[in-house]
């Protein structure tokens, strides 16, 4: 213990004990003049720490304000970048927990801290962060992006802000603390990479290695994990774990019928999907996303574009823009249909009210969460404002069905990866519970609008019919769900990929049976 503390806390102990008592000896009034001196370093040594610690944080509140004054400059093209929207939050969970609280552990800050922790409710929380990696990796493997190009700014061709060792390790570590050893692995060897590069990171290498050659055991190259865990104990030889890890992945290598001996090549890895994700719907899906043509458009020569009034009187000086997407089922897109005063209406009305988006379970009939459909939405009645009523007229006019019966116009706001993996909008006969409590039967029919434009990525895919709707700002695509005799269209089963690069932004309003008995009426064939 220093002598310094010694002291002071022989002073401290001799106020205690004897207060009142000091003055009647010289000897204690000697001891206190020493413990005055001490008291005084201690008190500047404090000052000095206080004035060290409030430069650092002053540093960061610099740094914060520099950093907030660029992006919000474009908000919207700030966070669209998937790289920037991980590492603000990052930057507010695991860095605010490692790099600032501890410039705020002073008990005289307590009612700043406390003013903090009020103005940080809305902020980012570690399952953000969790959450924002995984959307990362999402769209790693949506748009088969190279680990390498992601870290070094690069997303697809756009420009991107570079990862460092540091953040590309966090990233892997993050993916490991979810058993995903794929992503883990990628991210790892990214850092490894960088890290070569670098000097003064024998300790980083530590974990690194730990983490890699785990990770690689757990994918089945035993191998490869015997070859870091010795590169770990060349650089840490006292390394318990690693020394024990050694020994079994030897003994496994020899029951296995190989040699521990020698090294071995980095090998593929593979990333492991459930059955789903091996399917062909959702292989389709995914090369849809990634502009492939997974098969040519039926009947595509027999297209159009064209002006049509549906003989509304609203639409009369005003044509609708109606472009044919598909033929059977008929899927068309109308453009310019949203004004930029109706688009901002909306979300101005809309983002308050925003909670994420649920889906309704096929058995219970229930609204649930689910990971395959990453939105936020809100729903809004055309009596919460003149334009939501102006827009619901405007569908009406469009679709020439009643709009009585119709859901409230849901608003959708795509997060970070944001998706709705492939899915259908009408429910199913085995589905008896969805849509029940409205009374007003079926969706028949789903109208669907684009708010913004989206850099990359963010399409409406049908992987049945191979037809990719890329989001155009202010034009809406419709469809019918069911044929006239109320049978589903399972050919318009679809999905909203998964957002790259942008923000986006819809409206969605599903039209129902009930009101359309006499504007879309069933034909004289039950089978059409």
């Amino acid at each position: 213990m220093p002598d310094l503390l010694k002291n002071f806390l022989l002073f401290a102990c001799v106020a205690s004990l004897v207060r009142g008592e000091v003055f009647t000896s010289m000897a204690h009034l000697e001891s206190t003049l020493y413990a005055e001196r001490d008291v005084a370093s201690l008190i500047k040594s404090h000052v000095q720490q206080e004035r060290e610690r409030l430069n650092k944080l002053e540093k960061v509140a610099e740094d914060y304000a520099e950093h907030s004054r660029k992006s919000l400059s474009d908000p919207s093209f700030y966070l669209g970048n998937p790289v920037n929207a991980f590492l603000l939050i990052k930057r507010l969970t695991l860095d605010w927990d490692k790099d600032v609280l501890p410039l705020l552990g002073n008990n005289s800050l307590k009612d700043f801290n406390l003013e903090l922790q009020f103005a940080r409710q809305g902020l980012p929380t570690f399952e953000d962060l969790t959450g924002a990696a995984t959307a990362l990796m999402r769209l790693q493997d949506t748009y088969h992006l190279d680990t390498s190009k992601i870290a070094h700014g690069d997303i697809a061709g756009v420009v991107s802000t570079t990862l460092s060792a540091e953040e590309c390790f966090e990233l892997g570590r993050l993916t490991y603390n979810e058993d995903d050893y794929y992503h883990t692995t990628l991210w790892m060897e990214e850092a490894r990479s960088q890290l070569e590069a670098s000097e003064n990171t024998t300790e980083r290498r530590i974990e690194l290695f730990d983490y890699l050659a785990f990770s690689y055991y757990q994918q089945g190259h035993v191998k490869h994990a015997l070859t870091l865990t010795n590169e770990l104990l060349e650089l840490d030889p006292g390394h318990q774990r690693a020394f024990n890890n050694k020994r079994y992945f030897e003994d496994m290598l020899t029951r296995q019928g190989e040699s521990p001996s020698g090294s071995s090549e980095r090998p593929a890895v593979k990333r492991s999907v459930d059955s789903y994700r091996q399917s062909s719907e959702f292989q389709t899906y995914e090369a849809l996303c990634r502009g492939e043509n997974t098969q040519k458009i039926k009947d595509e020569h027999k297209l159009r574009c064209q002006y049509v009034s549906n003989n509304d009187p609203l639409l009369m000086i005003q044509p609708l823009k109606e472009e044919e997407m598909h033929l059977d089922p008929w899927i068309v897109v109308y453009h310019d249909v949203l004004s930029e005063k109706e688009m901002a209406d909306i979300k101005m009305l809309a983002t308050p009210r925003l909670n994420r988006a649920t889906v309704q379970n096929s058995v219970t009939g229930q609204l649930e969460t689910a990971s395959y459909r990453i939105s936020k939405s809100a729903w809004l009645k055309g009596s919460d404002h003149p334009t939501i009523a102006k827009v619901n007229q405007k569908i009406q006019a469009i679709t020439g069905l009643e709009l009585e019966t119709a859901e409230e116009l849901q608003i959708a706001n795509y997060g970070l990866g944001g998706q709705y993996e492939p899915h259908f909008d009408f429910a199913r006969k085995e589905e008896t519970e969805a849509f029940k409590s409205l009374g007003t039967g079926n969706r028949i029919a789903t109208f669907l609008a684009y708010m913004t434009d989206v850099e990359a990525g963010g399409a409406t895919v049908f992987p049945y019919l191979g037809l990719k709707l890329y989001p155009k700002k202010g034009a809406a695509a419709f469809w019918y769900n069911l044929y006239k005799n109320g049978d589903g269209i399972y050919n318009t089963r679809h999905a909203a990929c998964p957002v790259l690069v942008g923000t986006k932004w819809v409206s969605n309003k599903w039209i129902h049976e009930r009101g359309q008995e006499f504007r879309r009426p069933c034909s004289l064939s039950p089978d059409e």
